[in-house]
């Protein structure tokens, strides 16, 4: 019997076990897997590599806040423990009654510890044995409810021939519909660097879409992270600014007009912004003495031919916007279990007044393309 997709959550978090890169990495690695530390403040960070840790700042509770899904809305304490988060974000059988709890019948899961193995820039086979063993992690966990819950691939961008072959891997063996990449630049490559068009060619013809997703303090470039200091400004800002390119890369820089059947996503960052910026690159494609771009389409068309953006369920401008975005291009997310997640997305969106017929459409139809659920 086939499902019914009526709330589709687009960006789901999975809390990765302590132990998880340990168990799946192959054994030569094992010395440099990624693993929880205690920093010089006593608090648990992540090690990404030796030599490499995420910074905590003194006073910082330690990444057991990664777990602290409802802390947005209130004083409530951050675990103490990493292994003291949400439990959904570690076991998918947990994971289930949160989300029937919400009436949310799918969700497509990124990482969150894993968001941060990006930041591994100078050793291109440890970056691909990190991706390698979070996705097959990733797809265990997934898989006692492979109607319901769907993971997102990690992409060892440092080695297009390893992203490549990842993406095959786990597309045709592991049943893996999309992939994530960060917004950043990549050592110093940005996303529209032509040595990365492979890479694209190949989720084009593998129909597998391409998932943009950011994270905070990563380590690596981030556009206005020299300029912002406190949590609230840099994860308004740092999100925006650095999605913001990534479309502009996507979209303006040739990428969606030389693959214009690749499905590109963009996530974690809002998407009130998204109209004022297309309008933007309209004018300066429009604009014969600024249009240097050697693009053959307007902007605006291409992401109306293959492009998604993520609102959150707190913008307000979602309902001014919606039907000029078009709703099948909309997605929307819980961010569960993260301490920025929003506890009843659905319900918040559901209160925006939108109409009937465009309100349906947002709850699935747009993840139901990006995705290709059927």
């Amino acid at each position: 019997m086939t499902r019914t997709y009526k709330a589709i959550d687009a960006d789901g978090h999975v809390l990765e076990p302590p132990d998880m890169w340990l168990k799946y990495m192959e054994s030569k690695y094992h010395d440099r897997a990624p693993r929880i530390v205690i920093n010089e403040h006593g608090k648990e960070t992540f090690q990404i590599k030796p030599g490499k840790i995420l910074p905590m700042p003194e006073g910082s509770s330690g990444i057991g806040a990664a777990g602290a899904y409802g802390a947005r809305e209130s004083k409530k304490a951050y675990p103490k423990q990493y292994t003291d988060a949400r439990k959904g974000g570690f076991d998918p059988h947990a994971r289930i009654p949160d989300m029937d709890a919400e009436g949310i019948d799918a969700a497509f899961l990124y990482p969150t510890l894993g968001l941060f193995v990006a930041c591994i820039e100078d050793e291109p086979e440890l970056a691909a044995a990190d991706c390698r063993a979070y996705n097959r992690w990733l797809a265990d966990y997934c898989k006692p409810y492979p109607d319901r819950l769907f993971g997102a691939a990690m992409l060892p961008m440092l080695s297009v021939d390893a992203s490549i072959e990842e993406m095959r891997f786990v597309a045709t063996q592991l049943g893996m519909r999309s992939g994530f990449i960060r917004p950043n630049p990549y050592g110093k490559r940005a996303l529209h660097d032509p040595s990365l068009y492979p890479l694209w060619e190949a989720a084009q013809e593998l129909g597998f879409a391409i998932a943009i997703h950011g994270a905070a303090d990563s380590g690596m470039q981030s556009l206005g992270e020299d300029r912002f200091r406190g949590f609230a400004t840099r994860h308004c800002a740092v999100h925006t600014f650095e999605m913001m390119a990534a479309a502009m890369s996507f979209i303006m820089c040739g990428i969606c007009d030389r693959f214009p059947r690749l499905r590109v996503g963009f996530l974690e960052a809002g998407g009130g912004w998204i109209t004022g910026w297309l309008d933007r690159m309209d004018r300066h494609f429009d604009d014969v003495g600024f249009n240097d771009t050697r693009l053959t389409t307007r902007p605006s068309e291409i992401f109306q031919r293959q492009c998604f953006i993520s609102f959150e369920p707190t913008e307000t401008s979602l309902k001014l916007l919606a039907e000029h975005i078009g709703p099948d291009h909309i997605l929307w997310a819980t961010d569960y279990p993260h301490p920025d997640g929003f506890i009843d997305a659905p319900g918040m969106i559901r209160k925006m007044g939108l109409r009937p017929d465009i309100l349906n459409v947002i709850m699935a139809e747009g993840a139901k393309r990006f995705y290709a659920v059927h």
